[in-house]
């Protein structure tokens, strides 16, 4: 990957790669897999937001929850937020500094599930067939390694991870991405690959297979497909605030990268729940959602599979993605668990979440004691820790505020960079890398701004010639440029560079 992708990648966090780190499971009952539980019609619908109960009226305990919370914190375990919903209530709603969910949070291969959704609305539209052959939704396309097993290749394969082309598979799917973001053309490097073995025989998990289902969803709709989720699914599940990043071509990334704040994204595993059924409206079939959560192939060990979209385990299925992304469904109870995260092995929640699970009832005595104590856990999980004085802004911001610097030659290929401090709350980074303008809004007053890629960035001056700013996605990668006169320098740590610019004499 040339310096300038990781640079960008650097600055926005702008994170592809959905794997998962799968370890042994164990689960509140023994047995093979089967249909999920039905779960009972909900007291209400949450299109406009989620009721909270405490715990005890769900069945939890209080105390338990708080000492999970402080266990978390005092660990300093890379969670961002933690929901824990039952019987349709939310008992547990924590944010872990920095990430206060107000903002998307990128959902990594999370996005998978949502992908698969949306093919299978489109199909139940008529709009495609997910028997159809792959290379019929790209007649204009002159594919590389056209054979019969690739022209037998259908959507429900790239949908099942069973498609058959070349890939690193789980072990190997970060390479296999950077190899085909390396190329101008996403859609057509997937397209490209090898077929290594009959489609429909062997699963591998594969992210370019599923960028592939964006592109056919497009081909067949017209839309991108966050412009058809937020018609066919975001829409009626109340969901607004949606971002989704693009391949050059425009394809939202199949794989990956779709962003949404937890409490939405406890709406898809609620949907699920619901065998697809949001206030009384189906928004995908029933038939869709079971088969969605049946294992089509196996993974690792015998009681753990891939559906649709899903992981399966012989009681339960979620939608996971890196750095700790996750929607746990527990239809036998009832039960959502929903995390966002920085990079954590989930462990880190089930080992005290399980025990609980299993003494868990139908309603318990009400506990304020208990209830205080985890308001007080929520309350210093969510306490800031920046230590910048946000009201500093030293003469330097004025000074510096609209020039443009010209940078040397670097293996980043940032070629100027100017910075606008107009607005006392926020500042602006104007990056220009060959050719290509990268923008990002900066809070000043301690609190994250957005940008259209969904990365979400706040700064502080550290003294005259200091400025730092942090870069919050899947983690926050933090960088530095230094003001000294007409020069700037621009570090970026994970990158392992620092570049020099200068103001062009006149």
């Amino acid at each position: 990957m040339k310096a300038k992708q990781i640079i960008i990648a650097s600055l926005l966090v702008v994170v592809a790669f959905g794997l998962i780190k799968l370890g042994t499971i164990v689960w509140l009952a023994t047995g093979g897999l089967r249909t999920p539980d039905r779960v009972p019609a909900p007291d209400y619908w949450p299109t406009d937001g989620w009721q909270t109960s405490t715990p005890e009226e769900q069945g939890f305990d209080s105390a338990k929850l708080a000492q999970g919370v402080q266990s978390l914190q005092e660990n300093q375990v890379d969670i961002d937020s933690l929901m824990i919903i039952r019987n349709g209530y939310v008992v547990l709603d924590a944010h872990f500094d920095p990430y206060d969910g107000t903002f998307p949070h990128d959902l990594a291969s999370v996005t998978k599930s949502v992908i698969t959704t949306l093919i299978a609305i489109a199909a139940e539209q008529g709009k495609l067939d997910l028997d159809q052959p792959v290379v019929s939704f790209f007649p204009e396309r002159t594919i590389a390694n056209l054979d019969e097993r690739k022209a037998r290749m259908t959507v429900r394969h790239l949908a099942s991870n069973v498609n058959g082309m070349e890939s690193g598979c789980y072990e190997g799917d970060e390479p296999t991405i950077r190899a085909m973001v390396a190329n101008p053309d996403w859609v057509q490097a997937a397209l490209d690959r090898p077929m290594v073995s009959e489609p429909g025989e062997t699963f591998c998990y594969d992210s370019p297979g599923m960028h592939l289902l964006s592109a056919i969803l497009t081909e067949a709709t017209g839309m991108t497909a966050l412009d058809f989720a937020r018609q066919n699914l975001f829409e009626p599940l109340g969901i607004h605030d949606a971002i989704w990043e693009s391949d050059p071509q425009g394809y939202s990334r199949g794989w990956g990268d779709l962003h949404l704040v937890p409490e939405d994204l406890a709406k898809i595993g609620y949907l699920w729940l619901h065998r697809g059924n949001w206030d009384g409206q189906q928004i995908v079939s029933e038939a869709w959602v079971l088969d969605s959560v049946k294992a089509h192939s196996k993974f690792i060990e015998p009681d753990f599979g891939y559906g649709y979209g899903w992981w399966i385990t012989d009681k339960d299925y979620q939608a996971s993605g890196r750095g700790g992304q996750r929607v746990r469904v527990m239809a036998s109870l009832n039960l959502l668990v929903v995390v966002t995260g920085a990079d954590f092995e989930y462990d880190a929640v089930e080992s005290w979440l399980i025990p609980m699970m299993l003494q868990m009832k139908d309603s318990r005595p009400a506990n304020p004691e208990g209830l205080a104590a985890l308001e007080s856990a929520v309350a210093a999980a969510e306490q800031g820790t920046a230590e910048w004085d946000t009201a500093y802004t030293p003469e330097t911001a004025g000074q510096v505020s609209g020039k443009t610097y010209f940078c040397e030659s670097n293996p980043a290929d940032i070629e100027t960079i100017r910075m606008a401090f107009d607005d006392p709350e926020q500042a602006m980074l104007f990056l220009q890398m060959d050719g290509e303008d990268v923008i990002l809004s900066i809070g000043l007053d301690g609190s994250y701004r957005l940008s259209p890629e969904g990365a979400a960035s706040r700064g502080y001056w550290k003294d005259t010639q200091n400025f730092l700013f942090e870069v919050f996605n899947i983690g926050v990668a933090s960088h530095q440029i230094v003001f000294d006169g007409d020069n700037l320098q621009i570090s970026l740590p994970e990158a392992g560079l620092t570049v020099t610019c200068r103001v062009q004499e006149p």
